[in-house]
């Protein structure tokens, strides 16, 4: 088989295209087909684990991981071929296939596009081969003209699939019609023939007031409005890049405020989003000491450069008031990097992160190792005390992505200062039971987990994917979605 392409395209970035695309994967998959996600390049600290070529394990983007979770197909390598993971702001670890390439990571970013290009093309074409459908998402704008000679996310993997192209704007930022005809005209006439649709999302109010609107715009370049989509704040799937907003209060009265440190390279914060569904909850993102003020728990996440965000942290002083919330013994969870920072000392003798003390609310000691530990993890907690009490005895599943080995602080422990490993080498507590470190992401994401800690749980992901389809079909104008996938 040779599955139909159908691209989702968007004039900005944070536009729609991720959850749109994961929508129309489960729309696709409901007709009984065989879809699969498809992204040329991400570029996102959020990851996740999965299948990669000759029984090796690798990284791809979470926004794939979710659409093929969604398209009802085991997630792996070829949906995502080349992820880039932002250390600094101008320089990226590269992955591509899944792996780490130290090469790609150092070559200059326009020098690279014809580097990876087979790969990515050669990734496509195998999914094609083997589906029915391949949705495939864009990155950014197709019209950034700059980039447009050295493009391989966009158009030119929407000419090399010959795809069916929707093109989605986010009208509550205002200019949605300018977006969408400048995006238009500025591309090629052979790419403008490639758009079918354009999508308006995030609209509020009354959509009559969009007339005459959508008709000028399809006058003009010939291509039809097939969708207005409302505003959706509580879909309950990850946004690509993490929404840090106010909108996550869930139902019933707050009993639990959890605050999120939002350094600036936090990664696979999407881990978070059941937490933004649970009765109960509050969920804050904190960038400063006034937005611990009253929290219950305090969260270090995960970070793609944890010594330049501990630094962050610690310019803040952000280090104090976790510091301070774990004196008077409130809870604290330490994920991944957030973890090696909960210790006495980052020690990086291969130059992969840099050298730091740690907060010291640990006795523990992390060395970066040029090694980088990928794989699924099932474990289960052995008792805990204090705060984390309710966890003991609970199983777990999730994903380890880490360059760090952590171990007990070796002259601290002959002192007899020793934390408590309530999973070996992968999670410790403090003796007085408030502060906990642990390496596997997707905790939350384990309803297990969220009924140890908060006896409630959080919609199933299956549950998520079939409303987006849902919302999708009900707001897509009749038959356009059939239309995208017949032949030609």
């Amino acid at each position: 088989m040779t599955a139909v392409c159908v691209m989702v395209l968007g004039t900005t970035s944070g536009a729609g295209k991720s959850w749109l695309t994961t929508a129309l994967c489960r729309h696709y998959a409901r007709q009984g087909l065989k879809v699969a996600p498809f992204k040329a390049q991400n570029m996102s600290n959020n990851a996740r684990v999965v299948a990669g070529s000759g029984g090796a394990l690798g990284e791809i983007g979470s926004a794939q991981y979710f659409q093929a979770l969604a398209a009802r197909a085991e997630p792996e390598v070829r949906m995502n071929p080349l992820l880039l993971k932002p250390e600094a702001d101008t320089r990226s670890q590269v992955v591509l296939m899944g792996q780490v390439s130290e090469e790609l990571s150092t070559m200059p970013w326009r020098g690279r596009s014809e580097k990876v290009w087979p790969a990515i093309t050669a990734a496509l074409d195998a999914l094609r081969e083997e589906n029915d459908v391949v949705v495939i998402e864009g990155a950014g704008s197709p019209a950034e003209i700059n980039l447009h000679a050295s493009d391989i996310v966009n158009m030119r993997i929407a000419r090399h699939a010959q795809a069916r192209c929707l093109l989605v704007t986010d009208i509550d930022r205002g200019g949605a019609f300018a977006h969408l005809y400048g995006t238009w005209a500025l591309l090629p006439e052979d790419e403008r023939a490639l758009i079918k649709g354009f999508v308006l999302n995030k609209f509020r109010g009354d959509a009559t007031l969009l007339a005459p609107g959508p008709q000028m715009l399809q006058d003009l370049t010939g291509v039809p409005t097939v969708a207005t989509l409302p505003m959706w704040w509580q879909h309950g799937l990850p946004e690509e890049d993490g929404v840090f907003d106010d909108r996550t209060l869930a139902s019933g009265a707050v009993q639990t405020t959890i605050a999120v440190i939002a350094w600036p390279r936090i990664s696979n914060l999407d881990e978070f989003q059941p937490l933004k569904n649970v009765p109960g909850v509050r969920l804050v993102w904190a960038r400063t000491p006034a937005d611990c003020a009253g929290a219950d728990w305090i969260v270090l996440p995960g970070s793609k450069a944890t010594v330049a965000d501990l630094a962050w942290l610690r310019t803040q002083g952000l280090d104090r008031a976790v510091a301070e919330h774990a004196a008077q013994g409130g809870a604290v969870l330490g994920i991944c990097g957030g973890l090696q920072m909960l210790g006495e000392a980052l020690i990086d003798t291969h130059g992969i992160d840099g050298n730091a003390p740690g907060l010291g609310l640990l006795p523990l000691v992390t060395a970066f190792d040029p090694q980088k530990t990928v794989r699924h993890t099932q474990t289960r907690f052995s008792a805990l005390a204090g705060h984390w009490r309710a966890l003991s005895g609970v199983e777990a599943a999730g994903y380890e992505i880490h360059h760090g080995q952590t171990a007990q602080h070796p002259a601290m422990a002959a002192k007899g200062d020793v934390a408590r490993e309530v999973i070996p080498g992968l999670a410790w507590q403090n003796a007085a039971g408030n502060v906990l470190g642990c390496y596997l992401h997707g905790l939350f994401e384990d309803p297990r987990v969220l009924h140890a800690l908060f006896g409630a749980s959080a919609p199933t992901l299956e549950s998520v994917f079939d409303g987006l389809a849902d919302f999708l079909q009900t707001h897509v104008e009749p038959g356009v979605l059939d239309a995208l996938i017949q032949p030609d």
